[in-house]
């Protein structure tokens, strides 16, 4: 007779539980609690690259302009809080990145304002702000509880894995790509959402000169005469720029800190505004695209670390981190608590999704022509700046060949030069054979997928002329990416699925040109084309929109209600998104046949 097997200690389904507020949080800016069924840990990993060196034949003042030294990425991933056993509870993650006020002096000198009162500000808002996220939580070994419920073929399937006591889920990968003057904690949004949800999120920190200030940690075996460029250097200059001096090297060096250096944003040559639709110079496409060859190669080797981690040589790599203890920027925990043994062989590595916003959508497109990397799938474009995307090339290996899917704000469709870009390399995708969508959030504004929409939501309404609530951009961006991924992902990544699906992509009947879904109840006058949107009316429209959201408050007190929090649009309306090009149902439904 066999014996019945035996009840597991530790329960294999639980739900997320939600973070308790800090007391700061009860006066200060705060983001909201992510939504999927999983509770959402953080890590910092910056390491070593293989073969350090300057990349891009750009140089200024005879130095290289770009290097590449470490790569540093910040890990979103499913936890488990009920079963972390590190030392004591998980602490929660900062927003704002390591070292606080000075990184708030790289932002105020990337706006060109003052840094004393861009500091403050922040301080009195959101400089303290946490993520609902923990650092070095346990990685979730669980399925979501809400699954048992499940009486189709994925249910039946987890609970077949559930009697095997050795078992664990496994979970797809996305590698996130941020823009210009971002981070990798300023999409925090987005990519915890996606977490919550079962992802691992790789949002890696660029030092191209794109973000507003990030800190290059270099190791202990580096020399100072090794760093070769004229924006990486580490002697102070005339300029006065915030480098580290030999003597505080050496300093450091005996305090055990290894040495490092500022990279701050770097400006187009002769044309600091390349950015503007009404810049007559145009893009600077050659630093541009030296910025994107770098992101390539920053982008190669987040995948061989991952790939370490995944085969159980997650010490290696722990050990090479220079993300700790003492180090610039770095949360004094470091990766300790982290049992990298529960890391061995979590992630899919094959089909892996890139993802970015802006000019890391511009990276993703181009990522997406690159032939080479058979790891990667497909790819999920966020309001791309289309100026700064490379054309693609004639022959079928330069040019994208993998299912994407376009998200654009509507500010930047009314802006013709950067939309034309988007129907280019959508074409350019559709033409290849592969499944493409395009699809734009009605009343948004460029920043409405970053966390400034959602920490800074009056500011956005005021100044931008957002119409949508930040949490529903938010909610759209990810929904509809998760249904992308669900149609185009393997079925062994998406069997035990509780993804959020609101059938954003059926939704609509592919227009005949793309031009035709735009309209222009919302079009801005010339002058603030890509920056504001324009409404109709203003005064009439806020005040309606305040008269309604009092009424709701009084109506509804002592519950939540969902349009409180900010957005003119009326939740009512069903127009949330446009579609410009989605393939057919039937097309569809052959790709589904053929990966199933």
């Amino acid at each position: 007779m066999t014996a019945p097997p035996q009840a597991s200690t530790k329960p294999l389904r639980k739900s997320a539980v939600k973070p308790r507020k800090t007391l700061r949080e009860l006066f200060l800016h705060r983001l909201p609690h992510y939504n999927g069924p999983y509770n959402v840990g953080y890590m910092d990993i910056e390491v070593p690259v293989r073969n350090p060196r300057p990349v891009s034949d750009l140089r200024r003042n005879g130095k290289p302009v770009l290097r590449l030294d470490t790569v540093l990425m910040g890990i979103y991933y499913p936890c488990d809080l009920q079963s972390h056993n590190g030392a004591g509870k998980p602490h929660r993650v900062d927003w704002m990145p390591r070292p606080r006020a000075a990184t708030a002096k790289g932002y105020a000198k990337y706006l060109h304002i003052p840094a004393l009162p861009v500091t403050a500000y922040l301080a009195c808002t959101s400089l303290y702000t946490k993520l609902p996220a923990f650092r070095n939580a346990k990685l979730a070994a669980h399925w979501p509880e809400d699954i048992r419920n499940d009486t189709g073929p994925t249910g039946q399937k987890a609970r077949e894995e559930e009697e095997n006591p050795t078992s664990r889920p496994k979970f797809p990968v996305i590698i996130f790509s941020h823009g210009l003057g971002g981070s990798r904690l300023c999409y925090s949004s987005i990519c915890g959402e996606l977490a919550s949800f079962g992802f691992f999120v790789i949002a890696i920190e660029h030092r191209d000169g794109s973000g507003a200030r990030t800190y290059v940690s270099l190791p202990s075996n580096v020399e100072a005469a090794a760093i070769e460029s004229s924006t990486a250097d580490l002697h102070t200059n005339n300029e006065g720029k915030e480098h580290t001096s030999d003597k505080k090297v050496q300093r450091r060096r005996k305090k055990g800190v290894n040495p490092y250096y500022v990279m701050d944003y770097i400006l187009p040559k002769d044309n600091a505004q390349d950015t503007s639709p009404h810049n007559r110079r145009g893009v600077d496409h050659i630093l541009r695209s030296a910025q994107i060859e770098l992101r390539q190669e920053e982008i190669k080797e987040a995948f061989y670390i991952l790939n370490l981690i995944n085969s159980g040589r997650g010490d290696e790599v722990a050990s090479l981190n220079l993300r700790k203890k003492g180090n610039i920027g770095s949360s004094s925990i470091g990766l300790n608590g982290v049992d990298w043994e529960d890391w061995k062989d979590r992630m899919f590595l094959s089909k892996v999704t890139m993802m970015g916003h802006s000019f890391g959508g511009a990276t993703t497109v181009q990522i997406c022509r690159d032939d080479s990397l058979t790891w990667l799938g497909q790819g999920i474009i966020l309001d791309a700046w289309g100026q700064a995307t490379p054309p693609g090339g004639k022959t079928l290996k330069e040019r994208i060949t993998k299912p994407i899917i376009s998200i654009s704000s509507e500010v930047f469709m009314h802006w013709k030069d950067n939309f034309d870009k988007i129907v280019e390399f959508s074409n350019e995708a559709r033409d290849s054979g592969a499944l493409c969508w395009m699809l734009t959030v009605v009343g948004s504004t460029h920043l409405a997928m970053t966390d400034l929409a959602v920490l800074y939501p009056q500011w956005m309404s005021i100044l931008m002329k957002s119409m949508v609530d930040p949490l529903r951009a938010v909610s759209l961006t990810t929904t509809a990416s998760l249904e992308f991924l669900k149609i185009i992902l393997p079925p062994e990544q998406t069997k035990y699925n509780m993804w959020a699906d609101e059938k954003l992509l059926q939704s609509a009947e592919p227009p005949s040109e793309p031009e035709e879904s735009l309209r222009s109840d919302h079009a801005p006058d010339h002058k603030w084309v890509a920056v504001r949107l324009k409404i109709p009316n203003e005064f009439t429209v806020r005040l309606r929109v305040w008269v309604r959201r009092t009424w709701r408050f009084i109506v509804c007190t002592g519950r939540e209600v969902a349009d409180l929090s900010g957005g003119l649009q009326d939740f009512g309306q069903k127009d949330e998104i446009w579609t410009h090009m989605c393939p057919t149902h039937e097309a569809v439904q052959e790709h589904l046949n053929q990966v199933r």
